[in-house]
């Protein structure tokens, strides 16, 4: 070995206490990396690949490597092939050197046939001057020949280097397409993928893979899709209609309706975890609790119709939809593991169960990955803060339980370690066996699903990091842990949650250490320069890929992941710690629990309170170019970070407009954007197929007409609108357009009271809202025609629907009992009975400012002939502005719109929808009634400024 390296390599240095250390400062060990990401790539390119097309990348990988491995360095080893005349290298060095000084050369040279003779320094004349300057003309000769000669051994061994770790890419890329490979062949083999192209009636025998979930309920139209459940299970078997039986194995997913009843227990059964979890609050019917209940390695017979899957290279052959009929049966219990896993989960469900919400919700989620009492509200103030990995099993969790065993970084292998190994007495090897049963059980108990393990391997490089404290030896362990999980499942390498996790590691483990130094030199304490370093690392290397998923990016997430980290460690320890407490003392587990609450909903409260700022996250293109965009734009803010942290006086100033570009005070916000206009009136949201309206009430205050479809449409609108109180909330119908946005109208804003109309259908809405209402104590009114109200500026006049007659007292419906549905109506538009729910849409008069505004829900002609028959008619006419009723269908009372003769008139619909809103038919009959015509699916958002009246100005202003 050179000098030159042994000088660059560890250095002993002594400790504080005088014992010798090594340095860890060093350069980083990369050797494994090529290969690691090879493997990574080939993996996701082949996972679903033909099979020639897989066979071909494995032959080609295998025999290039084998190739370059079995290549033997030319010249042999330790450069055997060097001429014998030539002098030893430390010899024509010598020579070379002294040669060139000009001073005579004492010794002998040992490497050649003739025995030189020492100078005694002399002065030589004739022919011995001649004879000497020969030898050292020769000597020189040697030492340039062995100069040439080091050069090239150095270009050899360099060059042996870069062949090994060629052929070591070239076998880890065979390797991950022979994995790749066979996994995609289990996906495609096997008769179920045919059966599923056909959309076949089977009997199948399933074993379930992973926890069941809840799926997001989706507007389609007016209506709500109900959730369904999910869960990833394997067949095992399948029968056809025609009887034939086959053996496989093939992943599937399956889908289980809310009409289908719980799978009967078998004498084997035991498939259920006990009480079976809730989804955020709601009450979850008998038959869909049982199936979300069940455990991993459960095994089911069921009836279904296999269809294929919706998106293609996904890791499922095709979709099962269970059929109630022959009921589902329970054929074979879940493992001793998973069953033992299963209690500890319940256990941790039942001791949070009085919880607080927020900590009720999140504190499973935090210990085990438990997300099913989680809030869809909840669940988004998480993203918009990039707090969502907190809500996930991730390594963080493991690295706080190895931590509290084996102590601080740096000291697990000195005398003077700390954590809870050596108070027990434990030696390194047993610590070293404790802690590898501590992530066997986190494994086994958090579910051994992909997220799972990904999280159990990048705990081990955080274990590897507390263990040692030695920075080189990491990345390679990162890179070794990425190995092996591609090979072990090549459905990774396209996992966004696995490159998430993979990026986030490398970042704390190459990038952070380097900014926390950079942060302490300028004067910064060194947890909070720690800290700092590691959520900035994190978020600028995911930031990209968050981008492609969310189409967003959060400007609050390293301020909230500083504020929530500081409560993550006890929440998970005293979590973990009512986990093994609750099957063997529930008191002991409640208090336990009772005590992780505190930190679970500072976290909850830091979630809330960042998703809140109006200025919380700027929309980003959702695509791959977006991303490279946003990874310049980082790298450019890095670089010039470093120069502007010499300049206090510029810091300071970026900071005040980051501050305010978050906070986004109204006024401000007014002059730069021009939204909303001042003095507005009137407000009609861009919230797709549906509808949100709004009425200016004051400052900060608005009277919010429908909810629309989505909860983060709705919210956002709002919130550029500065609308944080809201008097009252008026839901015209029951229908999932205009009701389904409920959540986002409530979301960190204060709502007095919620008024409906009387006819409760669609059942399932109706009880939605009643249930939004009553976890918030808000007050639910039924609006009835002739009302009138006031608040602020605003008032306004019930026009339809009519009243009811009395009824006979009734006690009320319990949250799992539906609505009860009123007689037909009488009075105003006497002997009318409503087709559906659009015709029982809350109609209202307002008066404004001046201006005069109707709003018809989405009434149908049947009762915009009744509404024009009524007393209330003569008020109708000649109006400022119409909210033209159900989107501007085709289906409107000619009568009615001559009789409003509206001066502007408002659409809102979303575009490109499949129902043609709105008509032409319509919008021409306003337009040759002298309105105006704009419409959300072209326009944008809409605000109405000024005054009534045929003399007035009114304004109509569109959001750009």
């Amino acid at each position: 070995m050179s000098r030159v390296l042994d000088e660059t390599g560890p250095r002993a240095e002594p400790e504080r206490d005088g014992t010798p250390r090594t340095d860890r400062s060093g350069p980083m060990d990369l050797r494994l990396v090529p290969p690691a990401l090879a493997a990574w790539a080939t993996a996701a390119l082949t996972v679903d690949a033909p099979g020639a097309w897989v066979a071909v990348t494995a032959a080609v990988g295998l025999v290039g490597g084998a190739l370059l491995l079995s290549v033997r360095r030319p010249g042999g080893a330790g450069g055997a092939g060097r001429a014998e005349t030539d002098p030893p290298a430390d010899d024509a060095v010598a020579a070379r050197r002294r040669a060139s000084t000009g001073r005579a050369v004492t010794g002998t040279s040992t490497g050649t046939a003739s025995t030189g003779t020492a100078s005694t320094g002399t002065a030589v004349t004739g022919q011995g001057r001649w004879a000497e300057r020969a030898r050292w003309a020769e000597r020189v000769r040697w030492a340039e020949r062995a100069g040439w000669a080091e050069r090239v051994r150095w270009v050899r061994a360099r060059f042996g280097w870069a062949r090994a770790a060629v052929a070591a890419v070239l076998l880890c890329a065979a390797a991950a397409a022979a994995s790749a490979g066979l996994h995609g062949a289990d996906v495609r083999r096997g008769p179920v993928p045919e059966l599923a192209q056909r959309y076949a009636t089977v009997t199948a025998e399933v074993e379930v893979s992973g926890d069941p979930w809840l799926s997001r309920p989706r507007v389609r139209g007016d209506h709500a899709a109900p959730a369904a459940v999910l869960a990833r299970a394997e067949v095992r078997g399948v029968e056809e209609a025609d009887g034939r039986r086959v053996r496989t194995r093939t992943p599937v997913l399956l889908v289980v309706d809310p009409d289908v009843p719980a799978p009967e227990e078998s004498a084997a059964g035991g498939g259920r975890s006990g009480p079976p979890p809730d989804r955020a609050g709601q009450s979850v019917p008998a038959g869909r609790a049982a199936w979300l209940g069940l455990l991993p390695s459960t095994r089911l017979r069921v009836a279904g119709r296999l269809a294929p899957g919706l998106t293609g290279g996904d890791r499922i052959a095709a979709v099962l939809r269970v059929r109630g009929r022959p009921e589902p049966r329970i054929v074979a219990g879940p493992s001793g593991p998973q069953r033992w896993a299963g209690r500890l989960r319940a256990g941790l469900r039942d001791a949070t169960e009085d919880l607080p919400g927020d900590a009720r919700a999140l504190l499973p989620g935090l210990v085990v990955g438990d997300t099913s009492r989680i809030t869809p509200e909840l669940d988004h103030a998480f993203e918009e803060t990039d707090l969502a990995h907190t809500l996930a099993v991730s390594g963080s969790n493991l690295t706080v339980l190895l931590a509290l065993l084996i102590g601080p970084p740096g000291l697990a292998q000195r005398a003077e370690r700390r954590g809870l190994a050596p108070r027990l007495g434990l030696s390194l090897r047993a610590t070293a066996l404790l802690a590898g049963a501590l992530t066997l059980g986190f494994v086994v108990v958090c579910r051994p699903d992909p997220s799972v393990l990904r999280a159990a391997a990048c705990g081990a490089v955080a274990l590897l990091a507390l263990a040692t404290g030695r920075r080189r030896s990491l990345v390679p362990a990162l890179a070794t842990a990425v190995l092996l999980l591609v090979l072990y499942d090549p459905w990774l390498a396209r996992s966004y949650g696995f490159l998430l996790s993979v990026l986030a590691t490398g970042a704390l483990l190459v990038l952070a250490p380097g900014w926390s130094e950079a942060l302490r030199r300028r004067g910064v304490r060194p947890r909070l320069a720690e800290a700092l370093a590691a959520a900035a690392a994190a978020q600028a290397v995911c930031a990209p890929v968050v981008a492609v998923l969310s189409a967003r990016v959060s400007l609050v997430a390293v301020p909230c992941n500083l504020l929530a980290e500081v409560a993550v460690a006890p929440a998970t320890v005293l979590g973990f710690a009512a986990l093994a407490a609750a099957p063997v003392a529930m008191p002991v587990a409640k208090l336990l629990a009772w005590c992780a609450s505190w930190p679970a909903r500072w976290i909850a409260g830091v979630a809330r309170t960042g998703a809140a700022l109006p200025g919380a996250g700027v929309d980003w293109p959702g695509s791959w170019p977006g991303a490279l965009a946003l990874a310049a734009v980082t790298v450019a803010v890095v670089l010039a970070g470093r120069r502007l942290l010499r300049r206090p006086a510029w810091c300071g100033l970026l900071a005040v407009l980051l501050v305010l570009l978050v906070t986004r005070p109204a006024p401000l916000t007014r002059v730069i954007t021009g939204w909303p206009p001042p003095g507005w009136r009137f407000a009609m949201c861009d919230v797709g197929q549906g509808d949100a309206t709004v009425l200016a009430a004051g400052e900060g205050a608005g009277v919010v007409v429908d909810a629309g479809p989505d909860p983060a449409l709705v919210d956002d609108c709002l919130r550029r609108l500065g609308v944080t109180r809201v008097p009252l909330l008026v839901l015209t119908h029951f229908h999932a357009d205009h009701v389904a946005g409920l959540p986002g109208v409530l979301r960190g804003r204060a709502v007095a009271a919620i008024e409906t109309t009387a006819f409760a259908e669609p059942a399932d809405q109706a009880e939605f809202v009643r249930r939004e209402a009553a976890e918030r104590r808000i007050p639910v009114t039924t609006a009835v025609a002739g009302e009138e109200r006031r608040t602020g500026p605003l008032t306004w006049r019930v026009l339809w629907p009519p009243p009811s007659p009395p009824a006979q007292p009734s006690p009320p419906p319990s949250p799992s009992q539906s609505p009860r549905v009123p007689p037909p109506w009488q009075g105003a538009g006497a002997g009318w009975e409503p087709d559906g729910p659009n015709d029982a849409s809350v109609a209202l008069l307002v008066r404004t400012g001046g201006l005069r505004l109707l709003l018809l829900g989405d009434l149908e002609p049947p009762a915009q002939q009744a509404l024009v028959r009524s007393p209330a008619a003569a008020d109708l006419a000649g109006v400022d502005v119409l909210k033209v009723a159900h989107h501007g269908s085709a289906y409107q009372e000619p009568e009615l719109l001559r009789l409003a003769a509206p001066r502007v008139a408002l659409v809102s619909a979303g575009a490109g929808n499949p129902y043609g809103h709105p008509a032409p038919a319509t919008t021409a009959a306003l337009r040759a009634g002298g309105a105006v015509v704009l419409r959300t699916d072209r326009d944008g958002a809409l605000a109405v400024t000024g005054t009534g009246g045929r003399g007035g100005r009114m304004g109509v202003v569109r959001e750009d």
